[in-house]
């Protein structure tokens, strides 16, 4: 189908959906009295399905509300950097195996207790005995660790089998009271706020934590608002919100004067993941013809007014040393190749498949509508089937119930390895349920080297593997666009799925 018609195509879903396209930037900070009088309700498309226990949370949406409740012993910050948070200090020994880390002085939990180095313990060592939610990545990485030290309350000392250059991110995770026995409805963590109360399908509420060790909060009290996309603007307009995060470029130009759009990236790898035990999915020569099929750069031209950046494999371009640009091009549009392979597979007038798009996620409908169109074209009919959040969590992530689905993969330890651990045969979290033995031998080698540039050469062998294997037909690193009312200021990106609501404060 021609552009023009694929652009006609997609308007009449965008106007169905009021969706909206870019704005200014803010001003100086207020002063302390005004930025503590009021509060902000941010929106965000679906309630908090998985879990307040950080330990097990899965979705990135639940994880982004997590981050301003909860810290580890180390935290990133918006530029990636692995700052001191929990711990004031810490030591590696020469060898590379043996971390020692000093916990700060007078640091609390939410509840008014002390952090300790039990606590500290008892949240790796939970983590590590998990099977679900963020553990299921953690797990694996400390099952490297042969012995876990509290030499006083104040001491954690971490002995590993191998040295493991990738170690230190794994010292976000978020570090809980022993104590707190119910963390799935009452977390209690060290962030810059804490929970206050959550109302199922309708908001979670935070407010300030007057004792925190670092940097206080700007505003006083947080709202995060349950408001689905098709709502997002008249909700902003409305002034029922004053904040909606990765709302469209369409969706901005609806918004008035009082509003700001804030433009970066999503730091995700967006594609049409494929169920490898799917009949037609199996066949590599299928999965090449898909990608053949579509047209990355026409799905942004159509999708956010060509911003975002095409990508052929598992990795986006912030993490700069792996990240292989050339991959994008592993498959340049063919139809009639596609159509070719198509027929070598035993399909020569295509076949349809049903693609199940989160309902909460406007940017990955929009891809999914365009895909659909691209793939008519070889002969390929994708029925498109939207689901509410937690049945996409359930159905494709956890019960792998699925033929194929678009959705973004963030990296959440900010590591190469969190974006390519998934795809090995034995990995809990490989939800499309790729083997390739030549994958799993350049993976193993990659984690299992102490070698930084040895470490990269094998990353990128996995990375130009999943590309020429057609593993996924991969799309892009999103644009993203925040719309945040004109009388806040200070929002910040980061490299991660997260909200840093400490940074935003009120205008004068």
């Amino acid at each position: 189908m021609k552009q023009k018609m694929l652009k006609n195509i997609l308007s009449v879903v965008v106007l169905a959906a009021l969706t909206i396209a870019l704005g200014g930037c803010a001003g100086g900070k207020a002063g302390d009295g005004s930025s503590l009088d009021s509060g902000i309700v941010i929106g965000i498309p679906q309630d908090i399905e998985d879990s307040l226990d950080p330990h097990e949370a899965v979705a990135a949406g639940t994880k982004e509300v997590l981050f301003n409740m909860y810290e580890g012993l180390l935290k990133p910050d918006s530029e990636g950097n692995l700052n001191p948070a929990l711990a004031g200090e810490y030591s590696i020994s020469e060898d590379g195996k043996t971390y020692t880390f000093k916990l700060r002085e007078g640091v609390l939990f939410h509840d008014g207790t002390a952090v300790t180095a039990g606590d500290v313990k008892y949240s790796i060592e939970k983590c590590a005995d998990a099977g679900n939610g963020d553990a299921l990545n953690l797990a694996a990485a400390f099952s490297n660790i042969k012995e876990l030290n509290t030499p006083d309350d104040k001491t954690v000392e971490i002995v590993l089998k191998e040295k493991d250059t990738d170690f230190l991110s794994y010292m976000t995770v978020a570090v809980i009271p022993e104590a707190n026995k119910e963390p799935r409805t009452d977390p209690i963590g060290t962030g810059p706020y804490k929970f206050v109360s959550r109302s199922p399908q309708e908001s979670i509420v935070m407010e300030k934590f007057e004792q925190y060790w670092g940097e206080p909060a700007h505003i006083q009290n947080v709202t995060f608002k349950i408001s689905p996309v098709d709502t997002a603007v008249m909700d902003l307009e409305g002034g029922s919100i004053d904040m909606y995060a990765r709302i469209s470029s369409a969706q901005a130009a609806q918004l008035g004067d009082n509003f700001n759009i804030e433009e970066g990236t999503m730091n995700l790898v967006q594609a049409m993941y494929l169920n490898h035990d799917c009949e037609y999915f199996r066949d590599k020569r299928v999965r090449q013809a898909l990608c053949y099929g579509i047209d990355e750069q026409g799905i942004l031209d159509l999708t956010s007014e060509g911003k975002g950046t095409v990508i052929g494999s598992s990795m986006f371009p912030a993490f700069g040393k792996y990240y292989m640009d050339e991959l994008k091009d592993t498959y340049p549009r063919d139809v009639e190749r596609a159509k070719e392979l198509l027929a070598e597979a035993g399909y020569p007038d295509g076949f349809s498949f049903t693609v199940k798009v989160p309902s909460n996620y406007q940017p990955h409908i929009d891809t999914a509508q365009v895909l659909a169109e691209q793939l008519k074209e070889i002969g390929v009919t994708a029925d498109i089937e939207l689901i509410e959040w937690d049945s996409w969590l359930s159905d494709v992530y956890t019960d792998r119930n699925y033929e194929a689905t678009v959705v973004g993969v963030d990296a959440a330890s900010l590591t190469a390895r969190a974006l390519l651990e998934r795809f090995d045969s034995e990995a809990g979290n490989n939800f499309i349920n790729y083997k390739n033995a030549e994958y799993d031998a350049a993976f193993e080698s990659a984690v299992n080297t102490t070698d930084d540039g040895e470490q990269t050469k094998f990353y990128k062998e996995c990375e130009k593997i999943l590309a020429e294997d057609a593993a996924n037909v991969y799309i892009q690193d999103m644009a993203s666009f925040v719309a945040l009312n004109k009388r806040y200021a200070g929002y910040e990106f980061y490299p991660l799925y997260v909200q840093d609501v400490a940074k935003l404060y009120i205008l004068e």
